[in-house]
């Protein structure tokens, strides 16, 4: 808002400067030229004037403002008023000074200035309520009378802040700031840059108290003055004064001690390497410590300045050198040789690397031929075929034993996802089909026999090109065989729709990219000869020749099911802690989370408005008001935690947040999941096949999942799990009723053991349906009848109690039977004393001994979801500290459980999650911290670059490098952010980190091609085809329908064979009309 440059309106306006020249021009000028000296003394006097007024007191300053006001009364009395006529020179009329008046209203705005707030004294606005009747008169305002207006400290303040504060606009923004400086520097400057990246001149040292005053049973005892000085003893200041003697000499002693040491001051940096060269010359075996000092090492060295790729790994071999050299321990530590190795791949020579491999391979362990095998890929330049050998030499190495079987499975996934990765999808159903037949079809007549044998005939059968696993109609390689090896009457596989061109854009490349991608999607069976795909692409259809040498003998029972999930995941239901289930700590999560690289999680992991900006404030009536903070859901797209921690038919919070849903199920062939769920099961004692397969289908349709749970029932009649997973689907419709007559049947009418299968999970699940039904009185009942005791009071609660300890001292078939049980028991604390504490005391006091770490997870956030359903479903009075607490621990505990991150972000709501994790983050850590950027609404712009360097961080770690899953997520989160060039130059070191990822240079011709030409382009697809990467249709056939690249064209050779006529006449036309 603007305001005038006066204190007041006067009744005539003859004492504003004149903006045109005026019938009074000449007298005016003549007047301030006599009385010039007059206002320079005058001028001088009020200078004096003001700086006595600033010393002098508030009450000569409101004696003064009273005489300034008769004064001014004063002056509007005996002020002339000039009369306006136009084009006469007016004489003998008192013409007052205007030099002397500015320097009346400048000794008045002097004492307006000693005011406690400028803004306060000073009016907004004047109002002239009488009007100038001259106006009236001649018909409009003089020019020497129009009042100046200008901006309140040139447009920088701010109504209703004080003065102190500024505007500065800066692009098309504005910065509010203190002071008078102009521009702030932002983060990105370069000035900002130097600073952070300076190392430090001066270092802090704190004193060796933590306290300035004593500790005193838990308090801080301050001192005070009152009561204490009439019973000073006249000694105190003779102590008092020896007291500051002793102080000074020792501050001068020390002083001077200092001084004549004349040693060098270490920085902080120089500090941490002394301490810990201390630490590992008392013990040179401590992993940790050797690798925090290659971190400290590398820490002054950023990753973006020069050479510094090589610098750094030339330091982490003289450092890790040393460990390896230090202790024999050393040489066997995993994670110190993949440093090692990682970091010299950088510096040596092919040779060397691959020297320095070999004879780590003679340590042996399944840990160590897993990373050569990963390393192997990752450097693979002649495609999968050398995968396939290099995955042959790593089974033949782990040997026949049945113990090595699920190491074994590790291989055959990993070498599955190289196939499917490369863009071989037919080749990894193949691998996977013929494990099967050979794992669960094999005939009678072959049991016994060598595997070379069972393969011979396993060929047969698969050159025969009948239905086989996962296949419609498929009836098994032992039902082949026993009815006389018939041949194949046709072909029983649903048509693939053909590669058809897209033609929505004109560009080839883009057309090229979307059928592309739309077969990679679609064509996932291999072809049979009569085919016509096979015909097109000789890929589509797979010998067994080709997979012969990866096929198994598996004969235990946790490798059979091991190899159910592990196809359940390559086709695209994961299964949390499946990988960590075959390995414990293993970091096999680099490769085997394959369905965070399809569209439908990517755009889970990214909010919708990654581009958009949102306002955080709103104005009404003019009054700013803060918008209300909106979140999504807590529970995110990322789902992983400990295998069986939640089972696939159990879920939290109000959106029913469980391990699949039906947007987790987007882009999954449907039928070939159900015929797998079908022909792979094993009779009606395979309860946990059959309940991933009722939540594979009440992910679809709930109603389809009840009519499979009926036909489960009617052959296994009398399994608790199948009746168990009945009630669940029951309760997930939110048929409470139902699921309490299954209940009841089951458990009420029927008696069982209280250790028999699945009874405690039974109880536990009724009590749990009753209390977050709001009955809790019927919850307690339930609990009863677990025990069978009757009555109520409070002796009836204490034999409830006792009963059930006796239930968890039992010895139990599986370890969820107990855990249900222990879940009851914290029931009753939490129903009847309203205690959250007593009732985690229950979960804390059980025994760990020869637990898994998975139990011991399952039993925490078993803990954290009756309190969580407590507190937040329940809405029941709960301390925030006692869920903070606890969620607290676990997220620290279990940094990769997505089921506690998502209570703690439901609890917390706004908290942040940045640096509360180890070092080492794993890919579901640094993918979920990607959306939990996004998770509060209008806060990803905020949140961008930190979420970059967490990603270049992870780009960088040795734990997570060379992920395409990770790499994937990188490029699409620079894509969706609009920093194309940035994801162009990320994409060329993506394509060197993983050489035979296919999506990742299809993102080239797709998403990022408005940043590519023709030349980038044609390079990419003759890259893909020396490192064998799978593309079903050449680029070339496409640039016969199209004009080529229109970006692009300017830079295409022309055709040597062009006349030259033509080629100057379409030179003349570009160059019109010049």
């Amino acid at each position: 808002m603007s305001t005038p440059s006066f204190s007041s309106f006067p009744p005539s306006f003859a004492s504003f400067p004149d903006l045109d020249p005026g019938p009074s021009r000449n007298t005016l000028d003549r007047t301030r030229n006599e009385s010039s000296t007059d206002a320079l003394e005058t001028r001088e006097k009020d200078r004096k004037v003001k700086k006595d007024k600033n010393r002098r007191g508030s009450k000569k300053l409101k004696d003064e403002s009273r005489k300034d006001k008769k004064h001014k009364t004063a002056n509007h009395i005996l002020e002339p008023v000039l009369p306006r006529q136009h084009g006469h020179t007016w004489k003998e009329v008192s013409i007052p000074d205007d030099e002397k008046i500015k320097a009346e209203e400048d000794r008045r705005l002097a004492q307006s200035d000693t005011q406690d707030s400028q803004w306060d004294s000073r009016p907004v606005f004047f109002s002239d309520r009488k009007g100038d009747q001259l106006n009236v008169t001649y018909g409009g305002i003089h020019a020497g009378n129009i009042p100046k207006y200008h901006l309140v400290n040139r447009g920088r303040s701010i109504l209703g802040l004080d003065g102190d504060w500024a505007i500065y606009r800066r692009g098309k923004g504005i910065e509010i700031n203190i002071g008078r400086r102009h521009k702030q520097p932002a983060l990105t400057d370069s000035s900002v840059s130097k600073l952070l990246a300076a190392p430090p001149s001066l270092r802090i040292i704190g004193s060796g108290d933590s306290y300035k005053y004593e500790e005193v049973d838990g308090f801080l005892r301050l001192p005070s003055n009152r009561g204490h000085k009439a019973a000073e003893d006249y000694r105190s200041i003779i102590k008092q004064q020896d007291h500051l003697d002793s102080d000074s000499q020792s501050s001068a002693s020390d002083d001077s001690s200092g001084d004549e040491s004349g040693a060098p001051i270490l920085t902080s940096h120089q500090l941490s390497l002394k301490t810990l060269e201390q630490q590992l010359a008392a013990d040179p075996s401590s992993v940790e410590t050797w690798l925090s000092l290659v971190r400290h090492s590398l820490s002054n060295i950023p990753v973006t300045s020069k050479n510094a790729t090589k610098a750094r790994a030339e330091i982490t071999l003289a450092i890790l050198t040393r460990a390896r050299a230090a202790h024999p321990h050393n040489r066997s530590s995993r994670i110190l040789f993949l440093k090692y190795l990682r970091a010299g791949e950088e510096v040596w020579h092919e040779s060397k690397t691959k020297a320095e491999w070999e004879e780590a391979l003679k340590l042996g362990g399944i840990e160590i031929w897993m990373e050569w095998l990963e390393w192997r890929i990752r450097t693979a330049a002649s495609g999968v075929d050398t995968s396939v050998t290099d995955a042959t030499r790593v089974l033949n190495a782990l040997g026949s034993s049945e113990s090595r079987e699920i190491d074994k499975l590790r291989v055959l996934w990993r070498v599955a996802v190289a196939f499917q990765q490369a863009g071989y999808h037919e080749r990894t159903t193949a691998l996977f089909q013929a494990q099967a037949e050979l794992t669960f079809e094999v005939p009678q007549s072959l049991y016994g026999l060598p595997l070379e044998s069972q393969l011979e005939s396993l060929e047969e059968f698969w050159e025969s090109e009948v239905p086989r696993a996962g296949e419609p109609g498929a009836k098994g390689w032992g039902d082949w065989i026993s009815c006389g090896r018939p041949d194949n009457s046709g072909s029983p596989l649903k048509s693939v729709p053909q590669m058809d061109v897209y033609n929505q854009s004109k560009d080839p490349y883009v057309q090229w990219y979307y059928d592309e991608s739309r077969a990679d999607r679609t064509s996932r069976v291999p072809a049979r000869s009569v085919d016509t795909r096979s015909q097109s692409d000789p890929y589509a259809t797979v010998l067994l020749s080709d997979i012969k040498a990866l096929l198994l003998p598996l004969h235990t029972e946790g490798a059979k099911n091991a190899f159910r999930l592990i196809w359940l995941s390559v086709l695209g239901l994961h299964i949390p802690g499946l990988a960590d289930t075959l390995s414990q700590g293993s970091w096999d999560d680099r490769w085997s989370f394959t369905y965070l690289g399809s569209s439908s999680p990517l755009d889970s992991i990214f909010p919708a408005t990654a581009g958009q900006r949102q306002l955080i404030a709103d104005s009404r009536a003019g009054t700013l008001i803060g918008r209300e903070r909106e979140f999504s859901s807590a529970f995110g797209p990322i789902k992983e935690w400990s295998h069986n921690a939640l089972g696939p038919l159990e879920w939290v919070g109000q959106e029913k947040w469980r391990m699949w849903a039906a947007v987790d199920l987007q882009g999954v062939d449907q039928d070939l999941v159900r015929a797998v769920f079908k022909q792979l099961r094993r009779g009606s004692e395979d309860y946990e096949w059959d309940i991933f397969a009722l939540a594979f289908e009440g992910a679809l349709n709930i109603k389809s999942a009840l009519k499979l749970s009926r036909t489960f029932l009617s052959t296994a009649r009398d399994s608790l799990p199948h009746w168990a997973a009945r009630a669940r689907l029951e309760r997930l419709r939110e048929h409470v009723d139902d699921a309490r007559k299954v209940y009841q049947t089951v458990l009420v009418t029927s008696q069982h053991p209280p250790t028999q299968l699945f009874v405690g999970q039974l109880w536990w699940d009724w009590a749990e349906m009753e209390w977050l039904n709001g009955d809790q009185n019927a919850a307690l009942r339930v609990i009863q009848r677990s025990v069978n005791i009757e009555g109520t009071g409070g002796m009836m609660v204490l034999r409830v109690k006792r009963s059930l300890d006796d239930m968890i001292s039992c010895a139990h078939e599986q370890w969820k039977d107990r855990e249900g049980w222990i879940k009851l028991r914290a029931l009753v604390e939490l129903l009847t004393s309203s205690s959250q504490d007593v009732a985690l005391a229950i979960f804390d006091s059980q025994p760990s001994v020869n637990e898994s770490p998975g139990c011991r997870e399952s039993m925490m956030v078993a803990s954290l979801m009756l309190l969580y359903n407590h507190s937040i479903m329940l809405r029941s009075p709960t301390p925030p500290a006692v869920l903070r607490d606890r969620l607290q621990t676990a997220v620290d505990t279990y940094p990769d459980n997505s089921l506690v991150l998502g209570m703690f972000l439901e609890a917390e709501k706004g908290h942040g999650i940045w640096g509360r994790v180890p070092v080492e983050k794993s890919i579901t850590r640094r993918i979920a911290e990607v959306w939990v950027a996004g998770w509060e609404k209008g806060r990803w712009q905020s949140e961008i670059e930190r979420t970059r360097s967490g990603l270049a961080a992870a780009a960088e770690s040795e734990r997570t490098t060379g992920s395409a899953i990770l790499w994937r997520v990188i490029l699409e989160f620079e894509i969706r952010v609009g920093e194309l060039q940035r994801a162009k130059k990320l994409l060329y070191r993506a394509v060197n980190e993983c050489p035979l990822a296919k999506d990742l240079y299809m993102l080239a011709f797709g998403p990022l091609r408005s940043v590519f030409d023709a030349r980038e382009l044609d390079s990419f697809v003759d890259i893909m085809a020396e490192r064998g990467i799978r593309m079903r249709k050449g680029v070339d056939e496409y640039m016969t329908g199209g004009d080529g690249d229109e970006s692009g064209s300017d830079s295409e050779s022309l055709d040597g064979s062009e006349d030259e006529i033509e080629h100057e006449a379409r030179q003349r036309r570009l160059l019109m009309p010049y």
